[in-house]
């Protein structure tokens, strides 16, 4: 691609060849975004991602790429797990004002980034928590308390999942962004009985000819007090 870096041009081709149309205001928050998250990328190294199609295409579309599928209920809480330096969470940001976003991590360096992304870009449906996944379940003001969970190329399916679903109101949904992984989707079963969860359906999209999936699972009875277990073992025992 030829166009200039970060001009409104290049955002709205690449959206508009996946049938996305952005509002006027949308494209200038993405532009400006851009434009940050190049330069805070050089320097603390944020993703390997650099050239400016690539961010749009890899991080800006595959994050609202949830938006085709799902539209949420009016003031909706939805909480990012780990989002990785703000993704998909600003961009869901965007082009949702009128939804209350939520991001927790216990890496204070990605906390502050994020922070800043959202100062600098008038966002003010995002906050974010500071704290270990372990402390989070065992607060009430969080267990149980999110209309929406996303996460987006995270963990191993059956660990993310012990993490996810205590924290979601009782028929809610986690929105999971995945590769094309029918073995790791097969891996979950065990995991869903335990927590008391279902796969509502699975929506398959390609970008640049790679096979990406989001699974939407519904959770159907509170979860048993004792998930997620203590420190570490979901990660070394995952419920397989």
């Amino acid at each position: 691609m030829e166009e200039k870096i970060g001009t409104k041009d290049l955002i709205k081709k690449i959206f508009l060849e996946y049938k996305i149309e952005l509002e006027k205001e949308e494209v200038e928050k993405f532009e400006n975004f851009l434009n940050i998250f190049i330069d805070k990328n050089s320097q603390i190294n944020l993703s390997a991602i650099r050239k400016p199609e690539d961010i749009i295409l890899k991080h800006f579309l595959d994050s609202i790429i949830l938006n085709i599928f799902v539209e949420f209920e009016e003031n909706a809480k939805v909480l990012d797990m780990w989002t990785g330096w703000g993704f998909p969470l600003i961009p869901l940001a965007i082009i949702n004002p009128e939804i209350k976003f939520t991001w927790v991590d216990s890496v204070w360096k990605k906390l502050k980034a994020v922070e800043e992304f959202s100062k600098e870009l008038w966002l003010e449906n995002i906050s974010t928590i500071n704290s270990r996944a372990e402390d989070l379940w065992q607060d009430l003001n969080h267990r149980e308390s999110y209309d929406y969970v996303v996460s987006r190329a995270t963990a191993y399916f059956p660990v993310l999942l012990e993490y996810v679903i205590p924290l979601l109101k009782v028929g809610w949904i986690f929105c999971a962004y995945k590769l094309d992984d029918k073995e790791e989707l097969k891996s979950i079963k065990k995991a869903l009985t335990r927590l008391w969860a279902k796969i509502m359906k699975v929506k398959n999209y390609e970008i640049e000819e790679q096979k990406r999936v989001i699974v939407f699972i519904e959770k159907i009875k509170k979860t048993n007090k004792k998930y997620p277990r203590t420190v570490w073992i979901p990660l070394t025992k995952p419920i397989v």
